[in-house]
């Protein structure tokens, strides 16, 4: 898959090069912009506050699948409903939130886990098939909590959850399943 990444820091920089190294071909923009007129998929990895901003450096952005990971830790001024509605009306396409309750500082420490871990995703339908495939690419097992509409804004507020729990037992990772 052809895949940019906006954002260089932990997130973007991380997943990026978990992707690499699954195979997928991986272009990083920072803060001076670039083109992602050739991605299959657009993944947005920067502070909540400027997505605007760093959209608006970046050219090609049209209808691309595109996976919003970030979080809002300063009150919002947003009129769109969620972080990830907003990167959609900007770049148009089927859009997911998904990696924002995960520790990007844990990223090496996937591939060691008896059990892979798992991520929380929300998704429009035609964002759904890839964003399972990088959440597993990644080295997580994806847990679909709803689609974009209903569930987006639920895993934003929840972070505040993750951060209350990392208060206690610092970066972490957690695991939904069935019984047995």
């Amino acid at each position: 898959m052809r895949i940019t990444v906006i954002g260089r820091g932990r997130v973007g920089g991380g997943l990026a090069r978990l992707w690499a190294d699954a195979g997928h071909q991986v272009t990083v923009l920072g803060r001076d912009g670039g083109d992602a007129g050739d991605a299959e998929v657009v993944v947005v990895a920067v502070p909540g506050q400027t997505i605007g901003e760093a959209l608006g450096r970046v050219s090609g952005l049209n209808g691309q699948v595109t996976i919003n990971t970030t979080n809002m830790y300063l009150p919002r001024t947003s009129e769109h409903p969620s972080l990830a509605h907003e990167v959609k009306s900007v770049i148009g396409g089927p859009t997911a939130k998904s990696f924002s309750t995960n520790f990007a500082a844990l990223y090496d420490e996937i591939a060691k886990q008896q059990v892979r871990p798992s991520n929380l995703y929300a998704a429009d339908d035609a964002a759904k098939a890839v964003t399972e495939q990088l959440v597993r690419d990644a080295g997580y097992d994806p847990v679909f909590v709803g689609d974009l509409d209903r569930a987006a804004r639920l895993l934003e507020d929840g972070s505040a959850l993750t951060r209350a729990i990392a208060a206690q037992f610092g970066p972490h990772f957690y695991r939904y399943g069935s019984p047995g």
